[in-house]
């Protein structure tokens, strides 16, 4: 016959294993929540990035000659808050552009932007006031116009390089009053 003394070390034992066991379920229930209500969110937030920007043409007067990209253009405060986040790519001749009126020093970052960007800040006339190339991803370093400006126009990393696009060029949009010529 066994001593009570081992029967109840037996017994201590299969009680922790069944607590382990129970452990396990409820960590593998909890992690099958986490990774549900993480694929929900994130599909909530692709499905308000959904509904398409307009998008119109804009013209970048360099000493290369004219560049005509596309962008995007963020009307809401919403747009603005998200601008190109989440994105994992944004080819040449394609861009975002923010605008502001009246024209304001403004301040941009790079929070959830998981891509390199160039940002062009424009004066009102569409003169480029400058530029700040090739920003950090993920950044939450705070990026100022340095001075009043109309809007920003942000660009794939290295684009506005590759385009031959400097501070004193100037761009035709209908956001920017014509330039006198």
């Amino acid at each position: 016959m066994a001593s009570p003394y081992r029967m109840d070390r037996r017994n201590r034992r299969r009680a922790r294993r069944k607590i382990v066991k129970v452990g396990m379920h409820v960590k593998r229930r909890s992690k099958l929540v986490y990774h549900i209500a993480l694929l929900l969110l994130t599909a909530g937030l692709f499905a308000g990035s959904v509904q398409a920007m307009r998008s119109e043409s804009m013209t970048l007067h360099t000493a290369r000659g004219p560049q005509v990209i596309r962008v995007e253009i963020t009307e809401t405060m919403e747009e603005k808050a998200r601008g190109l986040m989440f994105r994992m790519r944004l080819p040449d001749g394609e861009g975002m552009l923010f605008g502001y009126d009246p024209p304001r020093e403004i301040t941009m970052w790079m929070r959830n932007t998981l891509i390199p960007l160039d940002m062009v800040f424009i004066r009102s006339d569409g003169v480029v006031h400058r530029i700040e190339a090739s920003t950090h991803p993920l950044s939450e370093e705070i990026i100022a116009s340095r001075g009043d400006v109309a809007a920003c126009l942000e660009l794939a990393g290295g684009a506005a390089e590759r385009m031959g696009l400097k501070p004193g060029d100037w761009v035709e949009h209908p956001l920017f009053t014509p330039r006198k010529k």
